[in-house]
């Protein structure tokens, strides 16, 4: 049996996490997929990445199919986001290696990522952040790992392409270990202030933005 943990973000989000430890075979023969999925997944080599994206698709269809919903796959739009086929509401999906997950939100657009805590971050974190957010994080992996996340769902949140890290996607400062955190989108032509819900949880992280 798959080990599968669900969480309930708001009323109307719910967060599904699923660790892979399943085959390539046994995971695509719980899906259809449409012609677009097929060549996506064609495009993908990587043995692993494959099973995440394969992966990925089971934990939503697990989550639309447990609130009452029919999955019937998913679409992407000029960007590159994904939404759900004849349903409504918001996605967003990640994966890490042996990690899927995927949001869904009833009214609201949402964006996710799940990492682990790496000591990597202390090298490559820092070149996405603000000068404020550096001093705030103060080399400390954990909250590199926090910046880094929430700026992932920040990305997919908006859900467009031609911004940065950097300069487009900040997070405020917050306590080692908070739960709910404030991120901005801030472009010449949007500005946006938005609610993060942070996770510790295995692999390390999950948070959501909405």
């Amino acid at each position: 049996m798959p080990q599968v943990s669900t969480h309930t973000i708001t009323p109307d989000c719910t967060l599904i996490r699923w660790r892979i430890s399943e085959t390539e075979t046994a995971l695509s023969g719980q899906l259809r997929l449409t012609d677009d999925e097929q060549l996506d997944l064609g495009g993908i080599a990587h043995p692993g990445q494959r099973l995440e994206w394969l992966a990925c698709r089971i934990a939503l269809k697990t989550l639309v199919e447990s609130m009452g919903g029919c999955y019937t796959g998913l679409w992407k739009d000029e960007f590159g986001k994904p939404h759900l086929r004849n349903l409504a509401g918001h996605i967003s999906l990640s994966h890490t290696p042996g990690w899927a997950a995927a949001v869904w939100h009833q009214a609201r657009p949402v964006g996710l990522d799940i990492e682990p805590i790496r000591d990597q971050f202390t090298r490559v974190v820092p070149r996405v952040l603000s000068a404020s957010e550096i001093a705030d994080a103060n080399g400390q992996p954990d909250r590199l790992a926090v910046y880094w996340c929430a700026k992932e769902a920040l990305y997919k949140l908006y859900g467009k392409r031609q911004l940065t890290f950097r300069e487009h996607l900040l997070v405020d400062p917050f306590p080692t270990g908070a739960t709910y955190l404030t991120g901005h989108v801030r472009l010449p032509d949007h500005q946006e202030t938005v609610a993060l819900y942070c996770l510790h949880v295995e692999p390390g992280l999950v948070i959501v933005t909405y």
